[in-house]
């Protein structure tokens, strides 16, 4: 009978936790300081999380990512940057130099996090919601390069995935951005 009634419980704190992380409001990640940030913060927001790196032929997008930041971010809209070292160890600084890197070369106000992994076996839970249909409701997906990036709704639902090669000024995720 114990071992029944603790089997039990223990199937039902693995359901409650794996489901526990529904939307990407759910999420706790850490800031390029090294500072705790609550994704529900952004509750009400819409949101481009975008993986970057300092030494990709996409860097270039730090400018444009920047420049949407500074025309859209505020009460309704931020972008996310999540530096990750995960293609061609295109990122392999510290957070304080990729700090730099961004301030000083693209002049970056934007929320930086701390350096983690988009992908593998030690991808960053919020990054396996991301990419999991059975987590985001959305689709199953795969990061294929830096600079993918991926629109959260004010919910905190995945809206869409957005191709790295895809300018963060292009009209697509403008209109989204502007669309109540």
């Amino acid at each position: 009978m114990k071992l029944r009634f603790s089997f039990i419980t223990m199937l039902c704190l693995f359901i409650t936790s794996a489901s526990a992380q529904n939307s990407f409001y759910d999420f706790d990640i850490e800031t390029i300081d090294g500072k705790d940030f609550n994704l529900n913060e952004l509750k009400g927001k819409k949101v481009m999380v975008v993986n970057v790196a300092s030494k990709c032929g996409l860097t270039p997008q730090y400018e444009q990512l920047q420049e949407i930041y500074e025309m859209y971010g505020g009460d309704d809209f931020v972008i996310i940057g999540f530096p990750a070292n995960n293609f061609m160890s295109q990122e392999p600084g510290t957070n304080a130099e990729i700090k730099t890197f961004c301030t000083k070369n693209y002049g970056v106000t934007f929320p930086i996090m701390s350096k983690i992994s988009v992908k593998g076996d030690d991808i960053h839970p919020l990054y396996k919601w991301l990419t999991t249909k059975s987590l985001n409701n959305l689709s199953d997906n795969t990061v294929k390069w830096n600079f993918q990036k991926y629109l959260i709704n004010e919910n905190g639902q995945l809206e869409k995935v957005i191709s790295p090669k895809t300018k963060p000024n292009d009209e697509e995720i403008i209109n989204w951005i502007n669309k109540s």
